[in-house]
Order: C-alpha cells, then structure tokens, then sequence
C-alpha cells in the first residue's frame, strides 16, 4: 500500500494485545512479527522501546533486527524513551543507563531519532542548566549518527510545546528537534494555527498522529493511553492539524500513536492495518 507520506508505526508496544488492559512496555509479540505486520499495512518506518530494545540485544541480536528493517522496506526507526536527562541523582543514573542502550542500538540500527520526555508536571530545572544538558544529550546523539526529538507531554514539566520549542530554536543545535504529537496538542488547548509560529520548521523531527474524544477520561496519563482514536473518528479536527505541518514544512514522517483499549482487542495485523489506513486516508485528504 504505497502512500507519498512516509508513515512511521510508533504504536505502544501493547498494541495488538488480545487483552484490553495496559501490559507494561514489553510487547507480547515476537518483533519480526511486528516488523513484518507494519510492512504489509503501508508503514516504511518503525517504534521500538527500550524495554523490547533490551530482548532484542539480548535475544535475536540488533544485527539481525536491522536485516528485518531492511528486508521489509524499513527506512526510518525511532528509538524511546529517554526521560530525566536533565537530573541528577538516582533518576540520572537510571536515566544515563538507558541512554547509553539507546544510543548504542541508535548505532546498529540507523535509527533516524531518539524520542526524550519532559518529565512529569512537578518537576523543575533551572533554564541553563536544562539548555546545557539537552546540549550535550543532542551531542552524544550527534556522535552516534542520529538526534533526540523532545516531545513535552500535557501532563509533564513543560505542559505545552511552546517552552520545549523555545528550548530547541535557541539552542540550534542540528540534532536537537521536537517531536509533535497531536494528542499532546490537543490536550494542552495548544490552537492548532499558533504552531506554525511557535515550532522551529527546520526542528520538527517527526509528527505523530491519532485523535481523540474531547472529554478526558480519567487521568491525563490513563487517557492518553487507554482513549486514542484512529485519525478521523475523534474530535481532534486531525486535518487542520495536519494542514498547519505541511504549512510549515513538515515533510518527515508521520508517527501514528495509536493507544487504547479497543486496540488492544485486535491482533497485532489487524491493529496496525487499521492504525495505518486511517492515518494513510486523514494524510491523502489534506494534500
């Protein structure tokens, strides 16, 4: 199913779970059952986690993950997730040992970004020091041939887009960028057109896409990753969002997030065909 836009499969690793509660991030399928699935609904690019990350190191090997990338048409891999690398500490040490999995697997596996978060809302970091440690994660990156993406969560310590934003277009670091997802948009009450004067265009890594109900079920937290819609059956106005990327831009890949209950009832090739038709259907209407 050949589709101009480059979609990126960063589905949580749960997706496709025959249960429809949350599993922890260890996918329940083999990973080239994924790859190949991906493959076949349209998806040139891949998600992984860390914690699926370390069965494959320890398991089937980073080696022979990237001969399944290559032999399924993958171009574009996202690694995730890197949060806390601007503490010190405890949460700094369990954040630098993920980091150095990251990038090592970034490495082997040509991984085009690493996705980093922004902690959770509560959090603090003095301006300086927040610029110079994303600074030097953007250079270790850098140094391993691929970059971080920042994604601010609604319910992390930069509750908007607008501060992650300002971090990445001051610093101007070439492998420092953002990653936009349109859940997170949404929820912060971010107007989708003030994006195209808020986002730095040349550091908008990747977009991810899926939609929503208006109304928040439960926490910001369980909402996010127990009441996604595919793109088109929400009230996310997923199109206007889209048309503000291409204003700017945008032409990297398009991410579908896809995380809920429902999703979790299908099998992993059911799911991801119908994650990325809806996506692949919402990007030919806004072309």
């Amino acid at each position: 199913m050949p589709h101009t836009d480059a979609l990126l499969s960063t589905c949580w690793t749960s997706a496709g779970d025959v249960m429809p509660q949350r599993n922890g991030d260890r996918s329940p399928f083999d990973v080239r059952d994924r790859v190949a699935a991906a493959a076949e609904a349209g998806f040139t690019g891949f998600g992984i986690t860390h914690t699926d990350l370390v069965a494959v190191r320890d398991g089937l090997g980073f080696p022979a993950l990237a001969r399944e990338f290559e032999r399924h048409g993958i171009t574009t891999v996202e690694l995730e997730y890197l949060d806390d690398w601007w503490c010190s500490g405890a949460r700094r040490e369990r954040s630098d040992a993920v980091r150095a999995d990251l990038l090592h697997a970034a490495g082997v596996l040509g991984a085009s970004h690493l996705k980093a978060g922004a902690g959770q809302a509560g959090d603090t970091c003095e301006p300086d020091r927040l610029r110079a440690e994303f600074a030097a994660l953007a250079d270790a990156a850098s140094a391993a041939g691929t970059r971080i993406a920042l994604e601010p969560a609604a319910f992390s310590m930069m509750p908007t887009i607008a501060p992650a934003a300002d971090l990445v277009r001051d610093l101007a670091h070439p492998a420092g960028g953002l990653l936009v997802d349109i859940w997170h948009i949404h929820r912060s009450a971010t107007p989708y057109a003030d994006l195209e004067r808020l986002l730095p265009p040349d550091h908008v890594f990747a977009v991810e896409l899926d939609d929503g109900h208006e109304t928040v079920t439960g926490t910001l937290f369980e909402d996010t990753f127990d009441n996604r819609l595919y793109c088109g059956e929400g009230d996310f106005d997923v199109a206007s969002f889209v048309k503000c990327l291409r204003r700017l831009g945008f032409t990297g890949p398009w991410g579908v997030e896809m995380m809920s209950r429902q999703h979790r009832t299908l099998d992993v090739r059911t799911a991801t065909k119908q994650a990325a038709a809806a996506a692949a259907e919402l990007l030919a209407s806004t072309r």
